[in-house]
């Protein structure tokens, strides 16, 4: 299968507890899996997409584990490479009922973090549409870097939207040097989807005008800033120059049972969208519709829908928009 949006990062397997208590009292846990990249295209393969997923894994039960996870979902995995050096990546997340829990990672060093550009496959990229990337796959570390911004080099010369997720991870910063990196990542992207306080870090301010502004600056065709729960705003510079801007509100949701993975649900739902030529407003409220489902389930992608499924939500919840 050849992939028609195409993502690169880590994915670790993740143990979830299965009491609210701290960590050190917590005796029995749940197994799932972990990886921003590999969830929007799980959540992109879910509904219909052809999509395809690049990275490392340990020769170990866990890169096993997560391989099989994913290929499961119908995301093609034959551009993961299996380190014999290097293992898989781990993370451990307390139990919050309600809000954003404490997450513990144990990936230094991992496979994905020594993932190099010649492991590149550029033929893999022959058929793409769109990349989509976030901001954690080049702070791993040097070689992860490099070979991100080798496969941006690769997607672009053969046409690809370049999509990007900030996705920043504070705990794994050293410095302003991440920032950096990140603003130039932005520059070579096509769309760009940052949170209210990624957009804080990156441009230095709440204001949606002027975030709208600078990303624009940097060369973004679209910007689309998610603002939690109320929704997100978003802007499309036309091929006139001029700078169209909306916003919509988001859904509501009857009890937060984990908040990880709504961004990626978000992603999904705009990615989607515009494979499928809807509207840039169509495409954040499709995105809104995708991150207030995935809140009401724990596990990082477990709530992405079904085409069958969103059909139903959206119907169900536009009734009452």
């Amino acid at each position: 299968m050849m992939p028609e949006v195409i993502t690169i990062g880590e994915s670790m397997v993740m143990f979830i507890a299965s009491q609210g208590d701290s960590l050190e009292f917590v005796s029995d846990f749940t197994r799932h899996l972990a990886g921003a990249e590999s969830n929007v295209a799980i959540g992109l393969a879910r509904l219909g997409h052809k999509t395809g997923w690049i990275s490392s894994i340990g020769n170990d039960p866990f890169g096993t584990y997560i391989r099989n996870t994913i290929g499961g979902e119908g995301v093609d995995t034959s551009a993961v490479t299996v380190s014999t050096v290097h293992s898989t990546g781990m993370l451990i997340k307390e139990r919050n009922d309600g809000g954003d829990p404490q997450v513990y990672y144990y990936r230094g060093d991992s496979a994905a973090a020594n993932f190099t550009s010649d492991m590149l496959q550029e033929s893999y990229f022959d058929n793409g549409k769109i990349f989509h990337i976030t901001g954690i796959f080049p702070v791993l570390g040097a070689k992860s870097k490099e070979a991100l911004f080798a496969a941006i080099k690769i997607a672009k010369s053969r046409g690809l939207m370049i999509s990007f997720d900030p996705n920043i991870r504070l705990k794994l910063w050293t410095g302003e040097e991440e920032k950096a990196t990140l603003l130039e990542i932005a520059g070579m992207s096509d769309l760009i989807l940052p949170g209210l306080h990624e957009a804080e870090l990156l441009v230095g301010s709440t204001k949606w005008e002027k975030i709208s502004k600078f990303f624009h600056g940097k060369g973004n065709k679209f910007v689309i800033m998610k603002n939690g729960a109320d929704g997100a705003y978003y802007s499309i510079r036309e091929d006139d120059g001029s700078i169209t801007q909306g916003y919509e509100k988001g859904f509501k949701v009857g009890k937060v049972v984990d908040t990880v993975g709504a961004g990626d649900g978000f992603a999904v739902g705009v990615l989607s969208a515009l494979r499928e030529n809807l509207s840039l407003g169509q495409a954040v409220k499709r995105g809104n519709a995708i991150g207030s489902m995935a809140v009401m389930v724990r596990g990082d992608s477990d709530g992405y829908p079904t085409r069958e499924k969103l059909d139903e939500y959206l119907r169900k919840q536009l009734s009452v928009y």
